[in-house]
């Protein structure tokens, strides 16, 4: 027999709520070596995210990966700490503020809250506080605009082990991906033309790079659609910029391991580019919708230093979407999409209850 969790006795006449769920990757709590570790191991021992055998991966992560990379990777989350914390909660907690404040606005009593698949809040924790809280339908909204099963799958994943420890279950929808969508294209052109109004760009010898957070090439034979999604977003987005095929690339960054990864990679194209003396790149990353230890680091600070050693001019580093307006609106207008069906006008709960007072004494007279 299952074990569920405990929940209050079941109360007639309890209004339901609607709550969306913002899910992210995560993060360290503290740029130190000791948490950096406890968040590696969370993540990196996901089967979805790293799909090696079992002991062999068991050795190799808890025998040298771990006694090893935290303290690195502690020094890079230690570049780009925030005042409030890390930089992925600090705009996630921010976007989600956003969002619960333009629902509200446009006339929906939506709960809006976050949770990360790694770290803290958990999504066990953040569910069964929405399930408190008498949420009875969750939409999971992913910021993982391609779908990949080493992210939008593994946050289901989470959300679906959580339901089986649940006696009366919410419903629950999901989002599976955006890389398509008019209001995420569009703010992620608006924000690379306000770039360009800022810093002209030449009118040759130039390149924007569109770098996509990579995965192993094997997941593409395998069935995941995830290389085909960001193919889709980098060519919508130059469209709507109005780019000619030799004026962007689309890249795969933060490889790991030995194996083949998703190509081109992202440092050795710009080398190649600043070894042709190439006057300026542009670098954007249309898979992150916040700003994040891949992009701050990695993109803004090593891959520059790639491209002005190899002989390259500028490098001018675009930021994500954060909590810029037109991708709030975006996000709104993807879960209001996902949320059609279900009752999220704003309810007079007073005049509710009067209503099911009214409803019950005339069955009783009947």
């Amino acid at each position: 027999m299952p074990r569920f969790l405990p929940e209050p006795a079941y109360r007639h006449g309890t209004p339901a709520k609607t709550a969306v769920l913002i899910i992210n990757l995560g993060t360290p709590e503290a740029p130190t070596t000791s948490a950096v570790r406890r968040y590696l191991k969370e993540f990196l021992s996901d089967p979805r995210v790293v799909e090696i055998p079992r002991l062999i991966w068991w050795l190799i992560l808890n025998g040298i990966i771990l006694n090893v990379r935290p303290k690195k990777s502690a020094e890079k989350y230690a570049s780009v700490w925030m005042p409030e914390g890390s930089p992925l909660k600090v705009h996630t907690e921010r976007q989600t503020k956003l969002l619960r404040g333009m629902l509200g606005e446009a006339g929906l009593d939506i709960v809006v809250e976050y949770a990360m698949r790694y770290g803290q809040p958990s999504i066990p924790a953040t569910l069964s506080r929405l399930k408190a809280e008498g949420c009875t339908r969750i939409l999971l909204l992913p910021l993982y605009p391609q779908y990949a099963s080493s992210t939008s799958a593994t946050a289901y994943d989470a959300a679906y082990a959580w339901a089986q420890t649940i006696r009366n279950q919410p419903e629950i929808r999901t989002v599976r991906n955006f890389a398509d969508h008019p209001g995420y294209i569009g703010a992620l052109a608006t924000s690379v033309r306000e770039h360009w109004q800022s810093n002209p760009r030449p009118d040759n010898s130039y390149r924007l790079i569109m770098s996509f957070h990579g995965v192993p090439r094997y997941t593409l034979d395998k069935g995941d659609p995830y290389h085909c999604e960001c193919q889709k977003t980098g060519r919508l987005l130059a469209e709507a910029l109005e780019l000619k095929k030799d004026e962007y690339q689309i890249c795969f960054q933060s490889r790991f391991g030995r194996a083949e990864w998703l190509q081109p990679y992202t440092a050795p194209t710009l080398q190649a580019l600043g070894s042709q003396g190439l006057q300026r790149v542009d670098i954007i990353c249309p898979g992150f919708p916040a700003d994040c230890l891949e992009t701050l680091e990695e993109i803004a600070m090593e891959a520059k230093e790639d491209f002005i050693h190899a002989g390259g001019k500028e490098y001018l580093y675009i930021p994500c979407l954060n909590e810029r307006d037109e991708w709030i609106r975006a996000l709104a207008d993807i879960a209001r999409t996902h949320l059609q069906g279900w009752p999220t006008a704003k309810v007079d709960h007073k005049t509710l209850e009067s209503s099911a007072l009214h409803a019950r004494s005339l069955g009783a007279t009947s």
